[in-house]
């Protein structure tokens, strides 16, 4: 018997030596990938913020117009904009204010804010309201 330890076979070192070649090799596919991800996320939050302008032109339409419906003038501006957000009420557009005996209208138009600057995904949210008078 020998008293010298068996050596390794040569498929062991061939192992040894190709994870060392692998190594890093996560980290450059992640490098890779990382900015797809970004742009994922950007648009998320960007289809968040439509969302949100669209919600908030639909708050301020139906404010205006049922403020309106109260009074005899077409749709109240100021309502509309207190109704909303500081800023999608800085963004907001009266559009058509029809009032007729029985009914007002009210149409909001807010500018959609751009994530990545230059890149114009969205167009502007559009909501209208139409109230009975009472």
């Amino acid at each position: 018997m020998s008293k010298h330890p068996p050596t390794p076979g040569p498929t062991a070192t061939a192992a040894t030596t190709g994870r060392r070649r692998d190594r890093g090799q996560v980290a450059i596919e992640y490098l890779g990938f990382l900015p797809l991800l970004l742009l994922v996320g950007l648009l998320a939050i960007q289809a968040g913020l439509a969302a949100y302008a669209a919600n908030q032109a639909g708050t301020g339409a139906r404010a205006g117009a049922r403020m309106a419906s109260m009074s005899t003038g077409g749709c109240d501006k100021q309502a509309a904009k207190d109704a909303m957000s500081d800023w999608t009420a800085d963004r907001v557009k009266f559009l058509h204010a029809s009032s007729s005996l029985d009914k007002v209208t009210c149409k909001v138009r807010v500018d959609v804010p751009d994530i990545i600057p230059g890149v114009h995904i969205w167009g502007p949210a559009e909501r209208s309201s139409t109230m009975p008078r009472t």
